[in-house]
């Protein structure tokens, strides 16, 4: 029996294996993972598919990292289910790992809508190393590409296309694209920029099937889109997003919603089960509700929170919300919390918007505290404008300084940087 299972060894299960190396350096840590290779960077994925890095350089730990931390690494393996009365994991061949304390961190799988000819060769995902490696081995005997979704992973992978050379053509179902992370001001100056790079997109519709080439109908060659327009194509990538692996607990007592509800130790509801990343239900500052965030470095700060409490260091996790910093086809942007509202109405929205320079800043304030933030063009100062959201400062004083060139970290009284960096 080991100590300590964690199921998935990608940023949670990392984060937990070092918290617990903190507290407990001798309790055994058993690691189970479907990837042969985990303790890569999957942000950097689509780095690898342009050319930009080498797998070394994704690397976000050194190879011995499992040695130094004493953890029995049971990789190219997959939990298929969960005995909680017993208290052990089974594996795909049969066998039995029994815990003390387990933690979830299987992430989460793309989601792929029902389309007819999605089973075609040629149709692929990209969330994975392995995706990545699929994708690339292809690029060389491919001139075009359909990228379904113009989310995060949508532009990301559009973005790796162009700088291999292929035309790209970017479709997404929603009238805007990145509608999760800005406002439609906001996703037309990205839009123009990616249009300009040579791709093109389109918006409101999606694929209603996929469809072979003349010579053999297995293999993709091209797809309709929902007007019944036929776009010839070589690839087709789903980059619609992801949902929560849960199936390790289907069928077990583990309270679920859409994905496995934690508290603030990040426990299930099941004595020494928890759970962390983009599985979990966690802790949301802005919204003070839980709910998915499937975000690296939150994922990371789950692991450790649930290592720590693992070992018996009791840790509360202080919360995360949905925030991206990304700088695709040249464009830096920030986007933290609730940065399109619905009722807008509900909110003081504060903005500054340069076309001529493509800048666009944005800060969604409810009660005069910042709950949502926007930034293109320029992020220099989201570090302190996060932390002024974090720290839910009053900013009634200073609304007119968010919004300028100079606002900086002078701009603010003693007492309120006292407030956002107690250490100083």
């Amino acid at each position: 029996m080991s100590k300590y299972v964690i199921v998935g060894a990608s940023a949670a299960g990392i984060g937990a294996v070092e918290a617990i190396r903190e507290v407990d350096p001798v309790g055994s840590i058993t690691v189970i993972s479907e990837e042969p290779c985990p303790h890569y960077s999957r942000p950097m994925i689509s780095d690898l598919v342009s050319g930009k890095a080498t797998f070394e350089k994704m690397k976000c730990r050194e190879d011995e990292f499992w040695q130094k931390n004493q953890v029995q690494t049971l990789t190219g393996r997959t939990a298929i289910s969960l005995n909680i009365g017993n208290k052990y994991v089974a594996l795909d061949k049969g066998e039995q790992v029994s815990f003390e304390k387990l933690l979830i961190a299987t992430g989460g799988k793309p989601f792929i809508p029902k389309m007819e000819g999605s089973d075609k060769d040629g149709v692929l995902t990209f969330t994975t190393l392995s995706d990545a490696e699929r994708l690339a081995a292809r690029l060389e005997n491919a001139k075009s590409a359909v990228v379904i979704g113009a989310g995060l992973i949508g532009v990301s992978v559009t973005e790796a296309l162009v700088k291999r050379g292929l035309k790209v053509i970017l479709v997404e179902l929603q009238d805007k694209i990145l509608s999760l992370l800005l406002d439609p001001t906001g996703s037309d100056i990205v839009e123009d920029v990616i249009r300009k790079a040579g791709v093109t997109v389109v918006t409101g519709q999606s694929v209603q099937r996929i469809i072979g080439k003349p010579e053999n109908d297995r293999v993709v060659g091209g797809v309709v889109l929902t007007k019944g327009e036929l776009v010839p194509c070589d690839l087709v990538i789903v980059a619609i997003g992801v949902i929560p692996r849960i199936e390790l607990v289907a069928g077990t007592d583990v309270k679920l919603n859409r994905g496995i509800v934690v508290d603030n130790f990040m426990r299930t509801n099941i004595p020494d089960v928890y759970a962390s990343g983009d599985v979990a239900e966690a802790y949301d500052f802005v919204l003070n509700q839980n709910r998915l965030l499937p975000l690296w470095p939150l994922a990371v700060l789950e692991g450790k929170v649930a290592g720590y409490n693992m070992a018996g260091k009791k840790t509360d996790y202080e919360g995360g919300t949905n925030m991206s910093a990304l700088k695709y086809f040249s464009v830096p942007i920030v986007s933290i919390g609730v940065t399109n509202p619905k009722d807008e109405s509900a909110y003081e929205i504060l903005v500054k918007h340069e076309p001529e320079k493509s800048l666009y800043k944005k800060f969604v304030l409810k009660d005069n505290v910042i709950v949502g933030i926007t930034l293109v063009n320029d992020i220099e100062r989201a570090g302190i404008l996060f932390h002024l959201m974090k720290k839910h400062v009053n900013v009634k004083k200073i609304k007119k300084e968010l919004l300028s060139e100079t606002f900086s970290l002078a701009t603010l009284s003693p007492s309120v940087r006292r407030k956002i960096y107690p250490g100083e």
